[in-house]
């Protein structure tokens, strides 16, 4: 089996590499050829060009910058779509628009090809070792075709659904990443200039409920994931001690926007008379603005 693999830049470069050391052989081609020159060096061929690529190849991967990339790779002159051969598979590692995603499969699919989408979370420090998830939209028997290829990327397999699920899940999680991120900040940026040392509200941070992730692995499961608010964490709790916080930022003139949005919510929720509930509650007023429930 000849694997093709386009795009070999911070991630695409290790993760190519764990597929040769799992004993494949393989074609690859990245924009800037020096990307791929230690991987020429441990013994894969170049290609010319996506098309020269996915001629040769039964399974080509990439990963790619973003959208843009991605669609003049697949779709562009001498891209992917123009040499991919009836039978191949495509897999997409990019993190990219779901809609796109589903388009291209449409088109490969026309041409007698199969496409997963398939992005990791972990970085290039997981990429290096193979400590990565690897999540993965598209049919289930192209999934199992395919997986002792992902597993040889990362050591944790995901299916998520159809294709594109793997975008939506790596989108979303990244979000949720980085609106934790500034939620952080805004409370260390507190708590640093109310007299806290930088080390030690970290430390807090790392080894209290946020830093053992207990809410999404315990409290959550038992409350809102179940639509059960008898109170663990009573709403008027959580929404006196937002107050404290948003009070304390206007002492020590720290601005806290996610806060001040967070607050409004749970004034929200106490003004329909959920008080005594569990603070979860308050989630569900997302879930009336989306029109879906998430329970598991």
């Amino acid at each position: 089996m000849q694997i093709g693999y386009i795009g070999t830049g911070n991630i695409g470069e290790p993760m190519a590499a764990s597929i040769l050391e799992a004993g494949y052989s393989m074609v690859v081609y990245d924009i800037a050829e020096g990307n791929a020159q230690r991987l020429l060096e441990r013994g894969a061929q170049w290609g010319n060009s996506p098309a020269e690529v996915a001629a040769k190849c039964d399974i080509i991967f990439s990963c790619l910058p973003g959208p843009i990339e991605m669609e003049d790779v697949v779709l562009g002159p001498q891209g992917i779509l123009e040499g991919i051969r009836r039978g191949s598979v495509y897999i997409d590692q990019t993190t990219n628009s779901p809609e796109l995603v589903q388009r291209v499969h449409g088109l490969l699919k026309e041409r007698g090809a199969e496409m997963l989408d398939a992005p990791v979370s972990g970085g290039r420090e997981g990429a290096l070792i193979r400590d990565l998830l690897v999540v993965v939209g598209g049919e289930e028997a192209v999934f199992q075709k395919c997986r002792p290829l992902l597993e040889a990327i990362g050591e944790r397999v995901y299916h998520a659904g159809g294709i594109g699920a793997g975008c939506i899940c790596k989108i979303t999680h990244n979000t949720a990443v980085f609106c934790t991120d500034m939620a952080m900040a805004e409370c260390w940026t507190l708590a640093v200039k109310a007299g806290v040392a930088p080390e030690v509200i970290v430390d807090v941070f790392r080894n209290a409920a946020l830093g053992r992730m207990s809410n999404l692995n315990m409290r959550l499961p038992d409350t809102y994931f179940r639509g059960d608010f008898e109170p663990r964490f009573a709403l008027k709790i959580a929404r006196k001690d937002l107050g404290l916080a948003t009070e304390m930022s206007r002492t020590y003139n720290v601005p806290m926007r996610l806060a001040e949005l967070c607050e409004q919510e749970y004034m929200e929720a106490m003004g329909r008379g959920w008080e005594g509930r569990d603070s979860s509650i308050v989630l569900t007023l997302q879930e009336e603005r989306a029109g879906v429930q998430v329970r598991l």
